[in-house]
């Protein structure tokens, strides 16, 4: 899933090659992708984009009044493409969910990849008319997120800190990778209890925090869209990587798997040596 540092960079390459364009047409291609039906997307016909903007792992294109907000979710990808053909897209068929063309002939494509539909585009006058950004978390890349501002957040958490940092209502941005890289940046345990944290760990995690996102937006800076993903799995250093060699201490990354996701980390580093329990491997060994 893109997070945050990845949906910056997007946020930069549309700011190069959308504002200041005249849309030509905005076209739905899946049932599922468009949450709001009024205004219709034909509003944006013939609007210039005037900004672009980023709310967590919302991408906000701006065009005069109006906000088409994109969510990516899991498998949805942005493509730019130089040009389209000139028969129009069959809706429903295949990945393509919608198509921004320009006046010029480009545009972009957003695609999203298997049968789970939850890419998200919204149309909207205001960007806190979308659920998601209303009730989303401070931005921790923001100057305002410094240490006793993370502090606070985490004062009144009583659960474990790999769940508090993945929490868009908490923190806006970090997701199943980052919190990984975070947490191995910080040398914690994913199973830490908010509560317990000292204020030595709490600085720490706040240092690990703003680095681990300020580093990978730098590494993703000037890629095109196409590339993004690429970068986002050669910049882990644990997450992904389950089996291989941790890159600080050459311990063995390990892995613990949930219904929907699994997380990563280095015992040495992270869990004074101890393996964390996987209760699906538990009872597969049953």
């Amino acid at each position: 899933m893109p997070e945050l540092p990845e949906v910056e960079a997007l946020r930069v390459f549309l700011d190069d090659h959308l504002v200041g364009r005249e849309i030509d047409r905005v076209l739905p291609l899946a049932v599922s992708v468009l949450k709001t039906y009024d205004p219709p997307l034909t509003a944006l016909h013939g609007s210039t984009v005037t900004d672009i903007a980023r709310h967590g792992k919302f991408l906000d294109i701006g065009a005069g009044p109006l906000h088409l907000i994109t969510h990516l979710a899991r498998a949805g990808r942005l493509r730019w493409k130089d040009g389209f053909p000139a028969t129009p897209p069959r809706p429903g068929k295949g990945p393509l969910a919608l198509r921004t063309v320009l006046t010029g002939g480009d545009g972009f494509d957003l695609t999203e990849a298997g049968t789970a539909k939850r890419l998200a585009v919204y149309l909207v006058h205001d960007p806190a008319e979308v659920p998601g950004i209303a009730r989303l978390g401070p931005d921790p890349l923001d100057d305002s997120f410094d240490r006793d501002a993370f502090a606070a957040l985490l004062a009144g958490e009583r659960r474990r800190i790999k769940g508090a940092l993945r929490d868009q209502s908490l923190i806006a941005g970090i997701g199943n990778a980052y919190s990984d890289e975070i947490l191995h940046a910080a040398k914690m345990s994913p199973y830490l209890l908010t509560a317990n944290l000292t204020d030595d760990q709490i600085s720490r995690l706040h240092i690990a925090l703003r680095t681990t996102l300020r580093e990978a937006v730098a590494r993703s800076g000037g890629l095109g869209a196409g590339e993004l993903k690429a970068e986002k799995k050669s910049g882990m250093r644990v997450h992904g990587r389950t089996g291989e060699a941790c890159p600080v201490c050459g311990d063995t990354i390990r892995e613990v798997s949930f219904s929907d996701s699994s997380l990563q980390y280095c015992p040495t580093c992270q869990t004074g040596g101890k393996p964390l329990a996987d209760r699906r491997l538990s009872r597969l060994l049953k």
